[in-house]
């Protein structure tokens, strides 16, 4: 396992507060290939409302078989699928390969009909899980759907409420996985979140086989389990990461949530650190550390600090650019976000103007980074894509791309390694 830590700048101005960044740089350890891993629970829930008919269904099919033949005989898997009414193909059965067949034979006599109940069928999923976990074991439930939430719970905030507040709860992580052009983006990135798992947004049918059993493969390998990026701050000093992960405050600073981490994977965390205004000479300091539920990660907590200097000093100091690069990066990501959901609301000029607010901010302090400088003009080049409203395609695409940049992800949804 590997752990750097870079800050963009080394001095704080001691006339005003000012806001500093922390780059937190991690490698997963590779994973020791052993017999005796814990048995994965995995429930697999398929929209079969009528627009998943032909090349979907049948990619779907293909996807879990590829998916069951990951399994080993002690895993556990579940198979739903769903429209307006629910069915549960197999309930929860450990994966022998008796078992396996006939989930694929049962899957092969469904066919695409009727309306999206999407919250009865991953409730159904979760359900199978539920009563299958020991007490150390969390489950999976793995959801695709290419249409819009349209019976039963239909509302968004609820449904990524609800993923929140009774499903994780329950030591159930959730994965969402969106087809095509017709399902709310919003919705399923927003169940993933709450509920612990990833988005995923599936472009082409013919991804489905290979994503899905992608974040199976995930499961597999994973080698910590609920890692946390952890900051001791000293008074006065406020803190918060950039990206798009979970972040709670503690007694000591803050606990950033970054999930599950697999074999080899790579992640990147920003942390935005504001420190109020100081007197020359002075010193501030804060503790960077990683946690685990299993303490595979634990390594010291290392110190970092800052020197109050006076704005000429500060001015002239060096920046670190890859800093500042994996900044921008994040920034540039969250402002296209929010340009999406103006251009959805029908506020061209205020899409639009975001970026462009952005794009000079990042141009403004590029200085003679070429990576930086074209970061900054393909912002300026987005923003006048937003003077209409957005193909509904485009926009996912769009909105996939933000989100896997803001959970250290790549650009089709898969850890980094």
């Amino acid at each position: 396992m590997a752990c750097e830590i870079r800050i963009d700048r080394h001095l704080i101005p001691a006339t005003a507060g000012s806001v500093r960044y922390a780059l937190v740089s991690v490698t997963a350890p590779q994973a020791t290939p052993k017999a005796g891993r814990d048995p994965l629970h995995v429930a697999l829930v398929l929209d079969r409302s009528g627009s998943m008919g032909g090349a979907k269904i049948t990619l779907a099919r293909e996807a879990v078989r590829q998916a069951l033949q990951a399994l080993r005989p002690d895993d556990w898997f579940s198979l739903v699928v769903y429209d307006e009414e629910i069915t549960t193909i197999v309930e929860s059965t450990q994966a022998s390969a008796e078992a396996k067949r006939n989930a694929l034979k049962k899957l092969g006599r469904i066919d695409a009909r009727g309306s999206t109940d999407l919250h009865g069928g991953w409730l159904a999923g979760c359900d199978q899980l539920a009563g299958k976990l020991g007490a150390e074991q969390v489950g999976r439930c793995l959801l695709l759907t290419d249409g819009l939430a349209n019976v039963g719970i239909t509302d968004r905030d609820e449904l990524v409420r609800l993923s929140g507040a009774a499903i994780r709860e329950r030591r159930i992580a959730t994965s969402t996985f969106g087809v095509g052009a017709d399902f709310d983006e919003r919705l399923l990135h927003g169940v993933a979140d709450a509920a612990g798992g990833h988005f995923y947004f599936i472009e082409q049918p013919a991804q489905i086989p290979d994503l899905l059993t992608s974040e199976l493969g995930e499961l597999i390998a994973v080698v910590a389990r609920d890692a946390c990026v952890t900051l001791k701050l000293p008074e006065g000093v406020e803190a918060a990461p950039l990206g798009a992960f979970d972040c709670v405050k503690t007694d000591a600073g803050i606990r950033i949530g970054v999930g599950d981490l697999v074999s080899g994977q790579e992640l990147a965390v920003v942390v935005a650190l504001k420190f109020p205004a100081g007197q020359v000479g002075d010193t501030i300091a804060l503790r960077i550390g990683l946690t685990d539920r299993e303490g595979v990660l634990a390594m010291p907590a290392q110190a970092m600090g800052w020197s109050v200097a006076s704005d000429a000093a500060n001015d002239a100091q060096d920046m670190d650019v890859v800093v500042d690069r994996a900044v921008a990066t994040l920034y540039a990501a969250c402002a296209r976000a929010e340009a999406l959901e103006l251009n959805r609301q029908g506020k061209f000029d205020a899409a639009r103007a975001r970026l462009e607010r952005t794009a000079r901010r990042i141009l403004a302090t590029a200085g003679d980074d070429a990576e930086l400088k074209a970061l900054g003009e393909e912002l300026l080049a987005d923003a006048t894509q937003h003077e209409a409203f957005m193909a509904p395609m485009e926009m996912k695409k769009r909105h996939f791309a933000s989100y896997s940049v803001m959970r250290s992800r790549t650009s089709d949804g898969k850890a980094r390694k």
